[in-house]
């Protein structure tokens, strides 16, 4: 039996390219994971999120993997692949800013439900990019959800000056249901990154 060694987590090299978001770097293979968390028969109430991924300096960045998971509009986590494809939600999507031509995330999903008393709806993110040896972490918490923002616990963490740095808001005039969630790896909009 061969033992495999552990996956490195650094981003560089060549399993980055063709084993995350292969579309991104135009190779001729499928992703494994799609930017899709919910299909259209899964409960809830369906929306996108979408967003650019800025450096330093300002500028978009075109080749960063974003990651997303979540609960379902309940509240529940997907608990097998079995549950996931009875309720056409998988609870997880990747996607590479690299894949649209405005260099955007774009992420089809529900809007996440309650999972506790002191939790907010939310989605984790996990962010990945060249130049970056290890992946960071962040939320997305949603401005209409005021109330239960208030009485988060990870939230209530976050100093408040820095937490709408943490929150998607609303596109107005929009046919469909779309939050817009950039994120900023450094400067004065800098988007709160937690340390897991």
């Amino acid at each position: 039996m061969t033992t495999l060694k552990q996956t490195p987590s650094q981003t560089v090299g060549p399993y980055f390219a063709y084993g995350l978001c292969p579309e991104q770097y135009n190779f001729d293979l499928k992703s494994l994971f799609t930017p899709s968390i919910a299909d259209r028969e899964a409960a809830g109430e369906h929306i996108s999120i979408v967003g650019n991924v800025y450096d330093g300096q300002g500028k978009v960045v075109g080749d960063a993997v974003v990651e997303m998971a979540q609960a379902d509009s309940t509240g529940h986590y997907v608990q097998s692949v079995a549950e996931a494809r009875e309720s056409g939600f998988r609870g997880f999507a990747r996607v590479g800013t690299g894949t649209d031509p405005k260099l955007r995330y774009v992420v089809d999903t529900v809007k996440p439900g309650k999972t506790g008393d002191d939790a907010a709806p939310h989605i984790d993110v996990i962010l990945l990019m060249r130049g970056m040896l290890l992946h960071t972490f962040t939320r997305i918490y949603f401005e209409d959800e005021a109330e239960a923002n208030a009485k988060d616990a990870v939230l209530s963490s976050v100093p408040e000056e820095r937490r709408a740095t943490l929150v998607a808001k609303r596109e107005p005039d929009t046919s469909s249901t779309i939050y817009r969630f950039d994120i900023y790896l450094q400067g004065p909009k800098e988007t709160v990154f937690f340390d897991l």
